[in-house]
């Protein structure tokens, strides 16, 4: 469904993708892990569109992502950000149904609302919540929050960004079953970048290790442990020596 081709992307000296290839197919979850700067964050908005590549190309379905028609294109994707990213001056019911309430997925105020409620409780928010301000929930409950409105529009695909960072190692657990029960409840294609192995082994069906903009190993979740690759060895077992060398 989603295809990277020797992709390049450069910010002045710093070449972060040096040829990337990927490829994730429909209905699977991919979770891409690699440490902090090794070019996750960069990948997932090239396949957004929001960063364009320098070089190879970048497919959905096999249209080109950087001439797709936007609405529609972005349509497609549901997105839980690393912080939550909740609108602060909004309730949790116009955070979740955000999309609902413009654009192209516009729909009655009253129907947004709805499946917003709707959307809560599946990922376990009683309904009151509804009409609190995010200040007002502790952050498992935002990350929830943030859940519930990356699947409100019924998205073919979701991406996840670090969904695990700041919660404690329970809330983790929840959050990374309720993933999973999703994506495969929805049907979805799922792209997940962390670094949380965690997180890697309850949500992937196929893991991407990324390290200096290469992937340097892809297979299914399955034979991580047993791949023989050095990178994927030794960042799984937190090794400190090995050929991926730690920041001083």
């Amino acid at each position: 469904m989603i295809k990277l081709d020797n992709v390049y992307k450069s910010f002045g000296s710093n070449h972060v993708l040096r040829g990337v290839d990927l490829e994730i197919p429909r209905g699977e979850s991919m979770v891409v892990i690699g440490g902090s700067g090794t070019g996750k964050s960069v990948t997932l908005k090239s396949v957004l569109g929001l960063v364009t590549p320098d070089s190879g190309t970048i497919t959905l379905d096999g249209e080109d992502v950087t001439k797709a028609e936007r609405d529609a294109f972005l349509a497609r994707f549901g997105m839980l950000f690393q912080g939550g990213a909740l609108f602060d001056s909004l309730t949790i019911w116009e955070n979740v149904a955000f999309r609902l309430l413009r654009g192209s997925l516009k729909r009655p105020k009253a129907e947004a609302r709805e499946i917003a409620i709707e959307k809560l409780r599946r990922v376990g928010l009683k309904p009151e919540v509804a009409d609190q301000f995010p200040s007002e929930l502790s952050g498992g409950m935002q990350k929830r929050v943030g859940l519930a409105r990356a699947i409100a529009a019924e998205p073919e695909i979701i991406f996840f960004d670090e969904p695990t960072t700041g919660l404690d190692p329970i809330m983790s657990g929840v959050i990374n079953e309720l993933i999973r029960e999703i994506v495969v409840e929805m049907g979805a294609t799922a792209m997940t970048i962390t670094h949380d192995m965690t997180s890697v082994r309850a949500i992937a069906d196929k893991v991407a290790m990324l390290h200096e903009g290469v992937i340097q190993w892809t297979g299914p979740v399955s034979e991580m442990d047993t791949c023989g690759d050095p990178y994927v060895e030794q960042f799984i077992h937190g090794r400190a020596e090995g050929p991926i060398e730690a920041v001083r």
